[in-house]
């Protein structure tokens, strides 16, 4: 299995014309982080978890050909936004991309992208097959992908475990039953967006807790935020089987 870390950042932590913070100005490229995304290659499967409103530069930038699937943690719009661009797929596979998300997921993107779902089709608009999932390991071309419900405040969202893969966004509350599920991850990942208290994500030292109690090989962490810092000196803060994701970043099981 191939991951391919596509965004590490959220709205608050994409560089922004004219911010002279640290994160922005920063040569390191670890620092310049797109909204939050991953590639998950196997041989029975291509398939992307979310699709923000840089998706069309990320697959660009991480030359991903082939596409199965694009799997949904939910509907907020830095994690839908950039479905349109799917076309492309579309054009050169010529068939529908596979969808899977919740009912509740699947009314944001109806809204979002009413003219797709609006029966007036036409030439160019993108061809989705929507696949309702619930919580129940679910299949793609064979692929056994194991939903876990976490919530974001109170939004329910999903993360997703692929063999010793575990990917979780947007996410600060996990109950003990759905961690159950991580427990013993050769790679788990979690949403970490800055040093002090949010009302719906974890920051660092939470995400670090969790990422303990999940008894994992190793924990990297993402939708990072500009105020958790720069990328070398937040290293520094975390023991050696913790690591902050960055964009491009590839890991291999």
């Amino acid at each position: 299995m191939k991951i391919t870390f596509l965004g590490t950042g959220t709205s608050q932590g994409v560089p922004v014309i004219g911010c002279n913070c640290a994160v922005c100005t920063s040569t390191d490229k670890r620092d310049n982080r797109l909204r939050t995304s991953v590639w998950v290659e196997t041989p029975e499967a291509s398939i992307v978890i979310d699709s923000g409103p840089d998706f069309r530069y990320q697959m660009l930038r991480a030359k991903v050909r082939n596409l199965d699937a694009i799997i949904f943690t939910h509907s907020h719009k830095d994690h839908i936004a950039g479905l349109d661009d799917v076309r492309a797929y579309n054009y050169f596979s010529g068939k529908a991309m596979e969808i899977y998300a919740t009912e509740e997921t699947q009314d944001g993107l109806r809204r979002e992208f009413h003219y797709v779902f609006n029966n007036r089709t036409y030439p160019g608009i993108p061809q989705l097959n929507l696949n309702t999932i619930t919580n129940k390991p679910f299949y793609i071309n064979g692929l056994e992908i194991v939903p876990i419900r976490v919530l974001h405040y109170k939004l329910e969202v999903f993360g997703f475990r692929i063999g010793g893969f575990t990917y979780i966004t947007d996410a600060n509350y996990i109950a003990p039953e759905e961690l159950e599920k991580a427990k013993g991850s050769d790679v788990f990942v979690l949403n970490a967006l800055r040093h002090e208290k949010h009302i719906s994500h974890y920051n660092l030292p939470e995400a670090m807790e969790i990422a303990n109690s999940a008894d994992v090989k190793n924990a990297y962490f993402l939708h990072i935020s500009h105020q958790l810092g720069l990328h070398e000196e937040v290293t520094k803060m975390l023991p050696d089987h913790m690591h902050l994701a960055y964009d491009g970043l590839e890991l291999h099981l």
